[in-house]
C-alpha cells in the first residue's frame, strides 16, 4: 500500500485514467478519420444502427458534417443499404434488417454444407425443446412472464433460448434458400 505521500506524488506526475483514455479515444477517432473516407465513416456508423439515428447524430458519431451524414445516408437508403422512420419531422436512420439477414443466409450457405446445416438444425431443435421441458412453457417469452429478478440461471437460459430461435430460424431460410435456388437451377 503506498503512503499518501506516495499517493500524491504518483498523481502528480502520472496522468489519471480518465486523462490517458481521453488520450486514446481522441488519438483513435484521429486514426479514423486519417485513414477512411467520410462515406466509409458514415457506412460504418449505419451499420453498426439498429434503432435508427438522425442525420446529427450518425455526424457526430462518424466525424462529419450533417449535410455530408444525411448526403451519405441518402445514398445508402437508396442503394438499400440504410432504411428510414420518421420521429416527427426528424429522419432517422438505419441498417435495413432484411439485406443483414439476407448476408446472414449467404454466409451459412457458403461456409456451411447442407448436412452440417441440417445437423445443427436438429441440434437446434433438441436444445428448444430441452429448454420447453425444464421450464414446462413453450416459448421464452412466456419463461419471461414466470420468472424472478434474482433467477440469474432462468435468464441466462432465457438469453441462450433466444438466441437458439434466433439461429435456428436462419439455418432454417438458409436451408430453403438452398433448396430454392437448386429447384430454379433445374
Amino acid at each position: 500500500m503506498f503512503s499518501s505521500g506516495n499517493y500524491l506524488f504518483l498523481n502528480c506526475v502520472a496522468p489519471s485514467m480518465t486523462e490517458t483514455w481521453d488520450d486514446i479515444n481522441k488519438q483513435v477517432k484521429a486514426d479514423w478519420k486519417a485513414e477512411t473516407t467520410p462515406f466509409e465513416r458514415v457506412y460504418e456508423i449505419v451499420e453498426q444502427t439498429h434503432d435508427g439515428q438522425s442525420a446529427a447524430e450518425i455526424a457526430d458519431r462518424a466525424l462529419v458534417s450533417e449535410p455530408t451524414a444525411r448526403r451519405h445516408c441518402k445514398s445508402l437508403v437508396n442503394t438499400g443499404f440504410a432504411e428510414t422512420d420518421q420521429d416527427g419531422q426528424t429522419t432517422l436512420y438505419r441498417r435495413d434488417s432484411d439485406r443483414i439477414l439476407m448476408s446472414r443466409i449467404r454466409e451459412l450457405r457458403e461456409e456451411v454444407t447442407r448436412p452440417e446445416l441440417l445437423d445443427s438444425i436438429r441440434d437446434m431443435k433438441a436444445e428448444i425443446r430441452r429448454y420447453e421441458d425444464s421450464y414446462d412453457v413453450v416459448s421464452p417469452e412466456e419463461l419471461a412472464q414466470q420468472l424472478d429478478g434474482d433467477e440469474a440461471e432462468g435468464w441466462d437460459d432465457l438469453t441462450a433460448w433466444r438466441t437458439t430461435r434466433q439461429n435456428l430460424a436462419v439455418a432454417q431460410a438458409a436451408l430453403a434458400y438452398d433448396e430454392a435456388s437448386h429447384q430454379l437451377a433445374v
